[in-house]
């Protein structure tokens, strides 16, 4: 596979983006979903903001309070036995017999503007903050659909509740309506098709079975966008592959004259996140026609391997010109880059 990386990669990282609180220190811009408007992209940027600690072994946890509209910080000890830091992103405390956690920082969107695709500027202020009880941890990994004149945006909304799929809509990147969450926790990685299918919307979307099942990817339709049902299994784990620990989609649904062209994040059991594709009947989405048997992407250049995170690619949305994919992602949790693919190069490379 033939992966030409963008020279100025990464594109947008945390240094570029002005936190929100003089408090606060930006950690990640990442992740973003893509959407072209009149005549500029524009990144949905998951930015990652956490509180500054003065103390070395003081770790602050942000949650939105929903009361009082502001954010409440949680200042945790390193050396308190009951918590556990090993994980970066959560602080996990045995309570009850149950595990709970706090994020280290706090996620939400802000828009990054380009009229090239490659040089990008960053709004001062965010796109869509944490509003309601679903979000008190924050809102991450936003994808975007384009249906008509209205982009629809949807994104992980993360509390004590679990990680859900929340919806808005937008007709000019300024104005946002809120339609509430469409696929309950715990559910995340939700591609939702640009067009209708024989009267139907359809959508991917990722659950994770606590009791059987692993975390796969499934469809499921409506007629509305915000009522989903009939939902089936799509694909999934694959072992002593590169996708054998968890998959999710990635981004939108790339109508082609094979079928639909989904482009689909997996993660090895060892964490290491890859990009693959996967074949999809056009007038059923639900029938598998290929599928990736190596990734398209993998992480390979330094800004990839090192970060908050490491060892990540992810794409939350791509630009399709002709036979030239242009994938932005998301590298080590921590910035954004972008590589262009030839998209007969992908589909040859799919096993039927």
């Amino acid at each position: 596979m033939n992966v030409y990386r963008y020279e100025e990669n990464p594109l947008v990282t945390p240094r570029d983006v002005k936190p929100h609180r003089d408090d606060f220190e930006v950690i990640g811009a990442f992740n973003a979903g893509i959407a072209q408007y009149k005549d500029e992209v524009i990144m949905l940027l998951r930015v990652a903001e956490r509180p500054i600690s003065d103390e070395p072994k003081v770790v602050k946890a942000p949650v939105y309070n929903v009361e009082t509209g502001e954010l409440e910080i949680h200042s945790l000890d390193l050396d308190d036995e009951r918590y556990d830091f090993s994980d970066p992103r959560v602080i996990c405390e045995k309570k009850n017999g149950k595990s709970f956690s706090y994020l280290t920082s706090l996620s939400y969107i802000r828009l990054a503007r380009s009229k090239d695709g490659r040089n990008f500027t960053i709004d001062d202020e965010p796109f869509i903050y944490p509003s309601n009880e679903l979000e008190t941890f924050g809102i991450e990994d936003p994808r975007v659909t384009q249906i008509g004149d209205t982009y629809y945006i949807y994104y992980s909304a993360v509390s004590p509740a679990g990680v859900g799929e929340s919806l808005v809509s937008t007709k000019d990147f300024v104005e946002v309506e809120h339609h509430g969450m469409i696929f309950c926790p715990e559910n995340k990685d939700v591609l939702i098709f640009p067009e209708k299918i024989n009267g139907l919307y359809y959508a991917l979307h990722r659950p994770v079975p606590k009791s059987t099942g692993a975390p796969e990817i499934w469809v499921a339709e409506s007629t509305n966008l915000l009522h989903w049902g009939n939902h089936k299994h799509l694909i999934g784990l694959r072992d002593g592959m590169w996708d054998n620990g968890r998959i999710g989609g990635g981004a939108v649904p790339i109508k082609t004259e094979k079928g639909w062209l989904e482009l689909y994040h997996g993660a090895s059991k060892d964490d290491r996140y890859c990009m693959g594709a996967v074949l999809l009947d056009l007038e059923n989405p639900a029938k598998v026609i290929a599928r990736s048997e190596t990734p398209i992407l993998e992480p390979e250049a330094d800004y990839e391997v090192d970060g908050f995170f490491g060892n990540v690619v992810f794409s939350c949305g791509v630009l399709v010109e002709g036979d030239v994919v242009k994938m932005y992602y998301g590298v080590a949790d921590t910035s954004m880059a972008c590589a262009e693919l030839s998209l007969q190069e992908i589909l040859d490379s799919l096993t039927y």
